[in-house]
């Protein structure tokens, strides 16, 4: 690169530095923090009226994540759980509502290229790679803890 070249992008790359906006670390914490643990909250409350419907703590488990995941979806398919995301961050991904979300955001982004092509190819581009390296990760602990149970 020519000196003059190398001093331009030096002082771009100082300007673009200067200008970057810096994140409100503190802030975002604390409000991933309170929407996560409002979502959860919400869960403890479903699994609590199961309890106390008279469902075994399994079948109230199952039934929770279950209404969960339909929360997460039906909030995604109306567009306001980006909004709740953009405010909330990591809060809304981690919780199970954030799989659902992860699903139903790119089949209703892509549903316009057809069903087979687009919703269907593509609705697990986000949480097909959690899926694969979860479950692959549960058979090799499985294995391993077969082996375990084989030797001792």
């Amino acid at each position: 690169m020519e000196p003059k070249e190398e001093r331009i992008k030096k002082r771009f790359d100082k300007l673009s530095k200067e200008s970057e906006p810096k994140p409100k670390l503190l802030r975002n914490c604390i409000n991933a923090f309170i929407v996560g643990g409002l979502i959860c909250d919400v869960g403890e409350f479903f699994s609590n009226t199961f309890l106390y419907w008279g469902m075994s703590k399994e079948d109230a488990g199952t039934w929770v994540a279950i209404v969960m995941v339909f929360i997460g979806a039906l909030l995604t398919g109306i567009g306001v759980y980006d909004k709740i995301a953009s405010f909330a961050g990591a809060g809304t991904v981690v919780p199970i509502t954030g799989f659902a979300n992860s699903i139903v955001s790119p089949a209703i982004e892509f549903k316009k290229e057809g069903y087979i092509f687009g919703l269907a190819a593509k609705m697990f581009t986000i949480a097909g790679p959690v899926l694969v390296y979860g479950i692959g990760t549960s058979v090799i602990v499985g294995l391993i803890y077969y082996v375990i149970g084989i030797i001792m």
